[in-house]
Parts: C-alpha cells; sequence; structure tokens
C-alpha cells in the first residue's frame, strides 16, 4: 500500500538532513558493494529526494550514478557497467 501524498507530514529541516545522510550512506553502501541498489519513491518529493543523494554520491566518488525509474513507485540508482545486472530480480 502506498502512502497518500496529501497526507504526508513534511519533514523538518533536520529530520530531512538526517534522513539524506541516511540514504547516502546506506544507498551508498549498497552501490559500492554490487553497483547498484533499489528504493521505493512514491512521492515526487521521495523521487527528488532519491535524484539528490545521486548527486551527491556521484560527486563523493567522482563518477555519475545514474538514477532510472523502475515503475510508478521505485528508483533504481547505479553506476555504469551496472545498467543490465541492476534490471535483474534480485536472487
Amino acid at each position: 500500500m502506498q502512502p497518500a501524498e496529501s497526507n504526508s507530514t513534511p519533514l523538518t529541516d533536520e529530520e530531512e538532513r538526517r534522513f539524506q545522510a541516511v540514504l547516502f550512506r546506506e544507498l551508498g553502501n549498497e552501490i559500492a558493494d554490487r553497483g547498484w541498489a533499489r528504493y521505493p519513491a512514491y512521492t515526487p518529493e521521495d523521487r527528488r529526494r532519491l535524484v539528490g543523494v545521486a548527486h551527491r554520491l556521484s560527486a563523493h566518488w567522482g563518477q555519475r550514478v545514474f538514477v532510472e525509474a523502475e515503475d510508478q513507485c521505485g528508483l533504481r540508482l547505479y553506476l555504469a557497467g551496472h545498467e543490465a545486472q541492476s534490471a535483474l530480480p534480485p536472487a
């Protein structure tokens, strides 16, 4: 079940910073380990946040982290060379 956009409460600035730091660390570790990661993105804000994390990871690593919609509810972040691998279902 996806959360209703109109019922979501915006994060405070501090909550947003903490959440982005967690995403940066967790998704960054997953991408570093296998070259890609999936994450749910139910709202435009979720998608914006993940694109921002991908940009920060790109700057941090000095290589581009690509972002691609898997479907209406999720995004895939990946490094070059991991496009086909990330499209496979998890083992």
